[in-house]
């Protein structure tokens, strides 16, 4: 079945890249709904569906544009914690153009979507099932959704940071495991990096506290790792949240090198451009019971992550 939230829960907090201050809604909305963007401080308040096709070009982040002058950018994290939490209806409110970054996780969304509560909808729920192999490769960076009964991931990364190294995991995403095993992972940089990203307009918002930085073989931000290999994981996240944009739970395994956002997007674009390779599939309940939401709603409050920021349900 279909779910949304019970109750609106509120964030705040600076962009990423931007570093424009920004206040955030998710509210609940009706069945068929979808994800859905709203900024309201636009004339107008345009709205900006939450969908692979509505993806523009863009560094380092996914951005949506509606086609008519409005986005929104860094809508990820929020993806990856309402496709982990199985919430598939929501109105989301934002007063800038990028979505706050928090800690650099999803586990602050995930927190307060938790103690908003989840609603199940009297409604079917779809799924995307993948029929046949899609795959794009760019040099040593490549992605492809393999036919599956329901989501796995399988990423690789490689930095010459030690901190970073090579990096490998699959994880079966069924049953909550994004809650436990990539909800509080967050994104991450070089300190070589920062200067030139920063000259380029970008990780304007970033600090210590909201991303991990490496140099070499030194974890500069406080407190260090969440997980050995938290980088591997937090880009998994960023799958989730990217997948997420098909506008339904995909069920395929999605297996990646190197990849980023913009190949993530591709790779659905190549998806959706070729009709033999996917069709729409009612979920029964067994099926539903292998989506990465099944259960969440059983979670405590703080869903035993490593949440770090109050939240706060209306």
């Amino acid at each position: 079945m279909q779910a949304t939230l019970k109750h609106k829960i509120c964030f705040a907090g600076a962009g990423l890249h931007s570093g424009v201050p920004a206040q955030l809604a998710i509210l609940p909305a009706p069945v068929d709904h979808g994800i859905v963007f709203r900024r309201i401080d636009l004339d107008g308040q345009p709205l900006i569906p939450a969908l692979w096709d509505r993806v523009t070009p863009s560094k380092l982040c996914t951005l949506l544009d509606n086609g008519g002058g409005a986005t929104v950018s860094t809508v990820e994290h929020v993806m990856a914690a309402l496709a982990g939490t199985g919430i598939h209806n929501a109105m989301i409110e934002v007063d800038g153009p990028e979505v706050p970054i928090l800690d650099g996780s999803a586990a602050p969304f995930v927190a307060g979507i938790i103690k908003a509560g989840i609603q199940i909808q009297a409604a079917p729920l779809r799924a995307i099932r993948v029929l046949r192999t899609v795959e794009l490769r760019e040099g040593e960076a490549w992605a492809r959704l393999v036919p599956g009964d329901h989501l796995e991931i399988d990423f690789a990364i490689d930095f010459t940071d030690a901190a970073i190294g090579h990096q490998e995991l699959h994880l079966d995403m069924a049953n909550g495991a994004f809650l436990r095993e990539l909800a509080d992972s967050r994104t991450f940089c070089r300190a070589a990096d920062v200067a030139a990203m920063r000259k380029a307009g970008l990780a304007l918002g970033g600090t210590y506290l909201n991303a991990v930085v490496v140099d070499g073989a030194r974890v500069l931000s406080p407190g260090g790792l969440r997980h050995r290999d938290e980088a591997v994981r937090h880009k998994m996240l960023d799958a989730v949240g990217d997948l997420a944009l098909a506008g339904a739970p995909i069920l395929a395994r999605y297996q990646a090198n190197r990849a980023g956002h913009a190949m993530t997007n591709r790779l659905l674009r190549a998806l959706f451009a070729d009709p033999t390779a996917w069709r729409w599939e009612e979920c029964s309940p067994s099926l539903a019971g292998r989506l990465p939401g099944a259960g969440v709603a059983a979670y405590g409050p703080d869903a035993g992550l490593l949440c770090r920021m109050p939240v706060a349900a209306e």
